[in-house]
């Protein structure tokens, strides 16, 4: 595992935790392209063979992701809702600023067949879910029963397999299912007291399945890298490269306006030059 400052690890973690909460970005993809994502893992997959060592990893990173999450999301959502171009357009240069150091994986192994298979598979797969339809109905979460709580469980297990793996984004998962808003509205009012224990009943039993399913995805995804390291990076590159291109169409219309295109290429190479230099630390 690479040594890194906790302050950096802290501030990865933080980037980590907005690109959760934006629909379309995937968590997983940004872990890879600051080049944290193999140590992420490692550090789940192997916690309690040890402990000590991943949690030097683990608590600045998830600080770090928390701390963002709870302070950033309203500003981030409020952005995505008035300036969607320029703010998508950084999120992009993030991702595109990591593709040189994922090459960097691949650039010695010969392009086989298999492996190009696996790349387009995977490219194939992200266009379909990111095309696909979200609900049109959310799930009412005001009251809770045993049954509801089972439910949020299995979705949380969902959604925590989507952030894991690069390329698909797990609140367009959780858009998919009709648990978005109904989840991130619960989070936001965590400060309201008087719902309190509502919104635990809500958030504990979610929690409990995105635990699980990050450290369940972290054992396969660990297995591969281990035993199939080129073609699972070649899969990667699919994943990465068409979450760009599909968060670029998502925000291409008439009413982009020239102002916001120069706003957003600027954004974009400032956001590229960030994820290099992350992925490069």
């Amino acid at each position: 595992m690479k040594k890194m400052n906790n302050i950096l690890l802290a501030l990865k973690g933080a980037i980590f935790g907005i690109a959760n909460v934006i629909p379309g970005v995937s968590g997983g993809t940004i872990a890879l392209t600051m080049g944290v994502y193999e140590d992420l893992i490692s550090s789940i997959s192997h916690f309690f063979k040890n402990p000590k060592q991943s949690l030097k990893f683990l608590i600045p990173f998830a600080i770090g992701a928390a701390i963002s999450i709870l302070l950033m999301s309203k500003l981030i959502s409020l952005c995505l809702e008035k300036f969607p171009f320029p703010t998508t357009l950084f999120f992009v240069g993030l991702i595109m600023g990591g593709v040189p150091l994922l090459t960097k994986k691949v650039k010695n192994s010969k392009p086989t067949i298999p492996n190009i298979g696996l790349f387009l598979l995977t490219f194939i797969i992200v266009l379909v879910m990111n095309f696909a339809k979200a609900s049109s109905s959310e799930v009412s979460l005001a009251t809770i029963n045993l049954g509801t709580m089972i439910l949020l469980l299995v979705v949380g297990l969902v959604a925590a397999a989507t952030m894991v793996i690069p390329g698909i984004s797990g609140s367009f998962v959780l858009m998919l299912l009709g648990y978005y808003k109904p989840i991130v509205n619960t989070v936001s009012a965590l400060t309201d007291f008087s719902k309190l224990g509502h919104n635990l009943t809500i958030l504990i039993p979610f929690g409990i399945g995105v635990l699980l399913g990050i450290i369940l995805i972290s054992k396969l995804l660990e297995y591969l890298f281990n035993k199939y390291e080129i073609p699972t990076y070649y899969a990667i590159l699919g994943f990465v490269i068409s979450s760009i291109l599909t968060l670029l169409l998502s925000v291409i219309s008439p009413e982009v306006t020239l102002v916001q295109v120069l706003i957003g290429v600027v954004l974009l190479v400032v956001a590229s030059l960030i994820g290099y230099k992350l992925g490069d630390e």
